[in-house]
């Protein structure tokens, strides 16, 4: 894939996410909702960050097996059960996506929602990828 990160200076810097992404290539992967479940099906973590990691690392675990990395997301979608717990660990977070994805940012948002499929999970991320 090639892509082309556009963050315009007419919008405010983004931190941690692109404005837009334009994703050219052959192979688009839509990658299902992903929270802290280990392979039992079991949500890990106490915490947002762990919650995120673990979410994180599945979302990742997909991409890999379409053949896929983390510079290939064009799209990635957060929903958080708090919009105020992530923004306050907003620069833990940060440092967990450079660890594990980089830093060539998808686009993203952050969408607060009452609760997710499983009840514990505090975090749920999604996305789609566009692949050479």
């Amino acid at each position: 894939m090639t892509a082309e990160r556009l963050n315009p200076p007419e919008l405010a810097p983004p931190a941690g996410f692109s404005h837009a992404v334009v994703a050219t290539g052959s192979r688009v992967v839509f990658l299902a909702g992903q929270t802290a479940l280990d392979a039992a099906g079991e949500v890990v973590g106490e915490t947002l960050p762990l919650q995120f990691e673990r979410a994180l690392v599945n979302l990742l675990t997909a991409l890999r097996a379409a053949d896929g990395t983390p510079a290939d997301l064009a799209r990635v979608t957060v929903y958080a059960t708090d919009v105020a717990a992530y923004r306050h660990h907003a620069p833990e977070l940060g440092r967990i996506w450079r660890r594990l994805a980089g830093r060539d940012y998808p686009a993203m948002a952050v969408v607060e929602v009452v609760r997710l499929w499983d009840e514990r999970a505090m975090i749920e991320l999604d996305g789609f990828a566009v692949l050479p």
